[in-house]
């Protein structure tokens, strides 16, 4: 079922069209490209052959990248591979446009991996750090050589909010609002004032450091609950909600020109 979804103006002739297909913890986003542009971006509850075939009926659809943080849907992926004429699962075995110095790349999330592509595609030749705050806050460093060194992740606001709740007997479940004060003068305020403030000081606060070995660092943020974040940081950012799938496309181009 499809709960959010922006078309772009279509080119004249498609040519060479890439199904883009983004596997998060708890939404599905699907995105389509022609030669680089997205021309139609989608997220689902569920992702499923019927939703594929759909896409197949509008668009002609050429090359694909399936890319997940969950369990793989063993059906999905052979109906792609059948249906599409290069088709890539992306795991620790697909070549990359950057040099990756992960120790264990086996453990390695793709989300992360496809936000670093995403983010040295788009600021080439410069140092790089993307911020993904979805489920969880993860943060990928590139430097302009094209080596991802690695990163962090920790809780996202909403994992923050419901471990709380959760792990305490009195503590209530809070959700996010608009209004957040400095200080809490109420047990949900504190909380809310705990979390967000919280988030937004890691955010800061990996930024500041990193800018002392890294002056000219170019910053993105992307995720569910980037927009959340943006006015709230003090250092400046670029926020890109389809930086993950920009480096999807980006990782699937690289393999088929190769």
């Amino acid at each position: 079922m499809i709960i959010q979804q922006f078309c772009f103006p279509l080119r004249k002739i498609l040519d060479n069209v890439n199904l883009i297909i983004e596997q998060g913890n708890t939404l599905v986003k699907v995105a389509v490209y022609d030669k680089g542009q997205m021309l139609i971006s989608s997220v689902y509850r569920e992702f499923d052959r019927e939703a594929v075939d759909v896409l197949f009926e509008q668009y002609p659809l050429i090359n694909g990248i399936f890319s997940t943080v969950v369990e793989r849907n063993e059906y999905l992926i052979s109906y792609l591979n059948e249906h599409l004429h290069r088709f890539f699962f992306l795991d620790e075995t697909v070549a990359l446009p950057i040099q990756v110095q992960y120790a264990t790349k086996a453990t390695l999330g793709q989300d992360r991996v496809a936000a670093a592509v995403g983010a040295n595609f788009l600021q080439p030749n410069r140092d790089v750090l993307a911020i993904d705050a979805g489920t969880a806050i993860t943060y990928e460093l590139i430097e302009a050589s094209g080596n991802y060194l690695g990163g962090n992740i920790s809780p996202g606001m909403d994992m923050r909010f419901k471990a709380l709740h959760q792990f305490t007997q009195k503590l209530p479940i809070i959700v996010e609002k608009n209004e957040v004060p400095f200080v809490g003068t109420t047990t949900e305020t504190a909380i809310r004032a705990g979390v967000v403030n919280g988030i937004v000081y890691e955010m800061d606060g990996y930024i500041d450091r990193l800018r002392l070995k890294y002056p000219n660092l170019f910053v993105f943020l992307t995720g569910g609950n980037s927009f959340y974040f943006v006015g709230r940081l003090k250092n400046p950012i670029f926020a890109d909600i389809n930086l993950v799938l920009t480096g999807l496309n980006r990782i699937l181009e690289y393999n088929v020109e190769n």
